[in-house]
C-alpha cells in the first residue's frame, strides 16, 4: 500500500509542471469557450451526484453574464415578456377599470370610457368581491390583474358591493382590448398654447400625440412634457421628432462595433411650425432624449428642466426558445450634433452605476450640484449656440428641484400609502357632493380647495395608522400635501389629465418657467426658430 501510494504521489508529482506547461492560454474565440461550456454542460449532468435544475441554472448563467457587460443589456424571463408585449402593444384584454385594493378589497376608482365594465354599469366605488366564483376578499393589490385580465372575448362573472345596495349585484362582463394611454395629459393652456405629457414610446404613442394635438385645434406654442418618459420604441420617437423638423434633419444617428453604422434623416417636412418647449428631468431617458436632443440641436426647441438620464445604448431584443428573451446592446445612439447620449459607465459596475444616478436625487449639504462637461463642447447646426456632451441632454435652462415643502411627516403619507388610501376613502364618501357643487374640471380647478376640514381628516387617518402628528413639518408641506390631494380628487373625479392640470398650474416650477419663457421669447430662446 505505501509503494502504491507513494507511486501516485510521485507521478502527481511528475504530471503537474507538465499539466502546467501545457495549460492553454485563455481565448476569446467563442467557438471555443462554447465548446467548453458545452463540455461542462455535459459533465454536469452526466455526474452531478444530485438533481441538477437545469433550467434555474441556465437563467442563472446567463444573468450573471449579462451583469458583466453595460448597465442596460438584460435578461426577460416568459412571465416578464408578457408584460413587456402589453406595455409596447398598447393595450391589453381585461373588463377596463382602475382599481385599488383597500380593506382587502378590490374597489373601482373609476371605469375606463367605453370599456366593458362601463357598459353593464359598474360603478365608481363599487366593492368586487367575486369573480367567476372566487372569493376575491383578501386578494393582494399584486395579483388583481391575474384576476381580472383574461383573453378577449371570455366572461368575467363579477358580483359587487354597492354603498346604499341591500343586495350583492352581478354583473357578466365581457372582457375586451382596453388601450394603454401614454399620453397622460393633453389640454390647452390658454388659447394659444397646448400641453402634452407623454408618459413612454410605445406602438400607439405617435397616434395618440397626431390625434391629441389635433383635437386642440389651432395652436402657435407646445409643451411637450417628456419628465419621467424612460423611453421605449424607437421608431415612435423618429416619428415625432419629425413633426418638428423640415425634411432632411438628422434625428439620431448609431454606432456599433458589429452593426453597421446609421443615421436617421426626417422623411418629410413636419407639420408643426410653432414654438417648442420641451420639459426634462433625470427619468427622461433613452427614445425621449432621442427627441429632446433632435430638437436642441437644430435649434428648434427649448428644453427646461434637468439633465436627462444618459440611456444612449441601443438594445435589440433576441428571442429564446422558452418565450424567455435577451436584450443586448448592440449600438450606441448620437445626436445630430455628434454628442453621445450615453452617461460613462465602468462594464460590470451596476450598483456604482445607479448609485451614481441616486445621488443627483440628494438634497442638502449632500446634494450633488450638477455641472457641465466643458470638455465636450458642441454646437447647435442651426444657430451655432453651445451645448455639452458627457452623457445625457443638459437643458437649455436648468431648474432645479424644489425641496423645500419636503418633510419626514410628508414623505410618511406617502410611502405608507396613507395618502392613496385616504383619497379613496374620501372619495367613496363624498364623490357625489363635490360632483354636485364642482360639476366640471373647470370649475373644480379654479374653484375647489382641499381646506382644514380635509386635511384634518387626512392627519386623523394618518394617526390611526401609526404616524404621529407633527405641526412644524404639517404646516412646512401644507401647501404642497393640499394641492396633492385637490389633483388626486381630480384624478379620481375624472381623469389623470386634471390630475396634471392641478399640479401644474399650483405646484411645478418647470412647468411655470416654461410658461414664462413663451411670454418672453425672445430673450429665453436666444434666437431658436419658432
Amino acid at each position: 500500500m505505501k509503494t502504491i501510494a507513494h507511486n501516485l504521489l510521485l507521478f502527481a508529482a511528475l504530471a503537474l509542471p507538465a499539466l502546467c506547461a501545457a495549460q492553454p492560454k485563455p481565448t476569446d474565440d467563442p467557438q471555443r469557450n462554447l465548446q467548453k461550456f458545452d463540455n461542462f454542460y455535459r459533465y454536469l449532468n452526466m455526474t452531478y451526484v444530485d438533481t441538477v435544475h437545469n433550467g434555474q441554472l441556465v437563467e442563472n448563467a446567463i444573468r450573471e453574464v449579462l451583469l458583466q457587460l453595460d448597465p442596460h443589456s438584460a435578461y426577460v424571463s416568459p412571465e416578464e415578456m408578457v408584460e413587456v408585449n402589453e406595455s409596447f402593444d398598447g393595450s391589453f384584454s381585461g373588463i377596463g377599470i382602475e382599481f385599488n385594493v383597500l380593506n382587502d378589497t378590490i374597489i373601482v376608482v373609476n371605469v375606463i370610457s367605453g370599456g366593458p365594465s362601463e357598459k353593464v354599469g359598474l360603478l365608481p366605488n363599487d366593492r368586487i368581491v367575486e369573480v367567476n366564483g372566487q372569493n376575491v376578499v383578501g386578494t393582494k393589490r399584486i395579483d388583481v390583474p391575474k384576476i381580472l385580465r383574461g383573453p378577449k372575448g371570455t366572461k368575467a362573472e363579477t358580483r359587487v358591493v354597492r354603498r346604499g345596495v341591500e343586495e350583492p349585484l352581478d354583473f357578466t362582463i365581457v372582457r375586451d382590448n382596453i388601450p394603454i394611454n401614454t399620453v397622460d395629459a393633453a389640454y390647452k393652456v390658454d388659447p394659444s398654447t397646448g400641453y402634452i405629457r407623454v408618459n413612454r414610446f410605445a406602438n400607439n404613442t405617435f397616434k395618440e400625440f397626431a390625434e391629441a394635438i389635433d383635437k386642440m385645434g389651432p395652436i402657435d406654442a407646445l409643451i411637450l412634457d417628456l419628465r419621467g418618459n424612460g423611453g421605449g420604441l424607437m421608431d415612435q420617437a423618429i416619428r415625432m421628432s419629425n413633426y418638428f423638423l423640415p425634411q432632411g434633419s438628422v434625428i439620431v444617428s448609431t454606432e456599433g462595433m458589429k452593426v453597421p453604422s446609421d443615421r436617421i434623416v426626417a422623411p418629410s417636412d413636419g407639420p408643426f411650425k410653432g414654438k417648442v418647449i420641451v420639459l426634462v428631468n433625470e427619468t427622461s431617458a433613452s427614445a425621449s432624449e432621442i427627441v429632446s436632443g433632435a430638437l436642441q440641436d437644430w435649434d428648434r426647441g427649448l428644453l427646461i428642466g434637468r439633465r436627462t438620464f444618459g440611456k444612449g445604448l441601443v438594445q435589440r431584443q433576441f428571442p429564446l426558445n422558452d418565450g424567455s428573451a435577451v436584450r443586448l446592446t448592440v449600438a450606441r445612439y448620437h445626436t445630430p450634433t455628434g454628442r453621445v447620449i450615453q452617461r460613462p459607465f465602468r462594464y460590470g459596475d451596476r450598483e456604482g452605476y445607479y448609485e451614481d444616478f441616486n445621488r443627483r436625487f440628494q438634497t442638502g449639504d449632500s446634494a450633488v450640484k450638477e455641472e457641465v462637461d466643458s470638455t465636450q463642447v458642441y454646437k447647435t447646426l442651426r444657430l451655432g449656440r453651445t451645448v455639452y456632451g458627457g452623457g445625457g441632454i443638459t437643458p437649455d435652462i436648468v431648474v432645479e428641484a424644489d425641496t423645500s415643502g419636503y418633510t419626514e411627516y410628508w414623505g410618511n403619507l406617502i410611502r405608507k400609502g396613507i395618502i392613496n388610501e385616504f383619497v379613496v376613502e374620501y372619495m367613496d364618501k363624498n364623490r357625489a357632493a363635490i360632483l354636485a357643487e364642482y360639476p366640471t374640471p373647470d370649475r373644480f380647478i379654479h374653484e375647489y380647495a382641499a381646506g382644514p376640514e380635509v386635511t384634518g381628516e387626512l392627519i386623523r387617518a394618518a394617526e390611526q395608522k401609526g404616524i404621529p402628528y407633527d405641526e412644524e413639518q404639517f404646516r412646512k408641506s401644507e401647501t404642497d400635501i393640499r394641492t396633492q390631494l385637490k389633483a388626486l380628487f381630480a384624478q379620481k373625479l375624472w381623469s389623470v389629465n386634471e390630475f396634471y392640470r392641478v399640479i401644474n398650474a399650483e405646484q411645478d416650477p418647470e412647468f411655470a418657467k416654461a410658461l414664462e419663457a413663451l411670454k418672453n421669447w425672445e430673450s429665453f430662446s436666444q434666437g431658436i426658430s419658432g
